[in-house]
This record gives C-alpha cells, structure tokens and sequence, in this order.
C-alpha cells in the first residue's frame, strides 16, 4: 500500500538518533491527495500520537493537501525505553521487542513512521474506496545542525499553506502548529520550548510574520513541498 520507488540521495536519509532534531516529510504518490476533508487531518494528527509521541517530541507541523512537514526531537534513550516497557505485551511490535535487547533508534523510528503510514492509508482507501500506493517511499528526514536552521525551518513549516497559496496569510491557514503555539489550551507539542526560542510569544510572532515570505528552500526538498 504504501509502496512508491523514489531514488534518493542518502544525505536526505539521516540516522535517527537520541535527542537530536530532524525535519520530516513526505508526500501523496504521484498527484493524488494525502487529505481530502478535515477528518482525514484529524486522523493523521491522531495516528501521530498514538505511534510517534512515545518516541519523539513535536515542535511544529504542517499538514497540505499533498504533502505534510514536521519537526520533531528524539526523546532521550531512557524515556524511549521507559515508554516501551509500559507496552502490553501483547500488543508489543517485533521491533520494539528487539529494540530492548539490541538498540536501533534509528530502525525504531523508520518503523514507527512506516506504521504511521501504512494505518492512515489503510484508514484513508477505506473511505475513499480507493487502492493502491498513497505515500512515497521512503519519507525524507533531514538533521537539524545548526541553530539558525532550527529557526529556518520552524518558519518554512508555518508559513507552507501560504507558499502554496492555498491563504493569503499563513495565519488563515488551519492545519499548522502556528495557531497552537499561540494557543494556552493543553498540547504536546513543545509550545513553551519554541516560545523561549524566540524570546517571548510577541517576539515570535513578530519573527514569524516578517519572514514567512521568505520560502526558505532546503536542500532536498521534495516536489510539492
């Protein structure tokens, strides 16, 4: 189902490893959409949650109509192992099992992307009577070195619905972790971590809006993206 060849340079395919930050990304295969209606958003958000919140922490994201982005932090190796021990053993996937007697963080990852993606297309062909591939294969993780690339792309992620013109503002755009950054109702995502960021709430915001027309292009990025 999820089975898309996309030739890819290795660079774009970093290791996952402990506490480091990575932009992830992917997009529908060929033409086709990845989000129909505000249902299939909300499931994906959901999918997220249930099978990468134990592993990474979430500094924003950006959900398309083709495509999505996020950013996101590996969680220290002694969370990720606490989080994994607290699994019912039934339920407890053969990687997982092996991860507890021989560590691969990055194997962890890349299968709980791939379980992401193989329970939201399953869930989205059902209702759209549809078969087939739907996501390219494999999603591009690129590694957040730098400081300002931090910045660059938390700011690219935000302003995604207006660089392809689907608003005329960033702001108007609904499927960003822009509108719960700003928000104080109970999230996930490390709102305080990206407000401290920048120094303060109105500081971001300031940041956010002056640059959001510039569309930052990172190297490998994906057509669509």
């Amino acid at each position: 189902m999820l089975i898309s060849h996309m030739p890819m340079n290795k660079k774009y395919l970093a290791c996952f490893e402990y506490d480091k930050i990575y932009h992830v990304y992917n997009k529908a295969n060929e033409k086709e959409l990845l989000f129909r209606g505000d249902n299939n958003y909300y499931y994906f958000l959901a999918l997220f949650s249930k099978y990468l919140s134990p592993l990474v922490d979430l500094y924003a994201w950006s959900l398309l109509p083709n495509h999505f982005h996020l950013l996101v932090k590996v969680k220290p190796r002694e969370e990720i192992r606490k989080n994994i021990l607290t699994i019912d053993g039934q339920k407890i996937t053969k990687t997982e099992r092996m991860y507890l007697n021989v560590e691969n963080v990055d194997l962890l990852l890349e299968k709980a992307f791939t379980r992401l993606f193989i329970a939201y297309s399953m869930g989205f062909n059902r209702e759209s009577e549809r078969r087939g591939n739907l996501f390219y294969r494999t999603f591009r993780r690129v590694e957040i070195q730098k400081d300002g690339h931090f910045t660059q792309a938390l700011i690219y992620i935000h302003a995604n619905g207006q660089k392809h013109k689907l608003v005329k503002s960033f702001t108007k755009y609904k499927w960003s972790s822009y509108h719960t950054i700003l928000s104080k109702a109970p999230t996930k995502l490390l709102r305080q971590e990206v407000i401290d960021w920048f120094g303060g709430i109105d500081r971001f915001i300031e940041i956010q809006r002056s640059n959001s027309a510039f569309y930052y292009s990172f190297d490998g990025s994906i057509e669509g993206d």
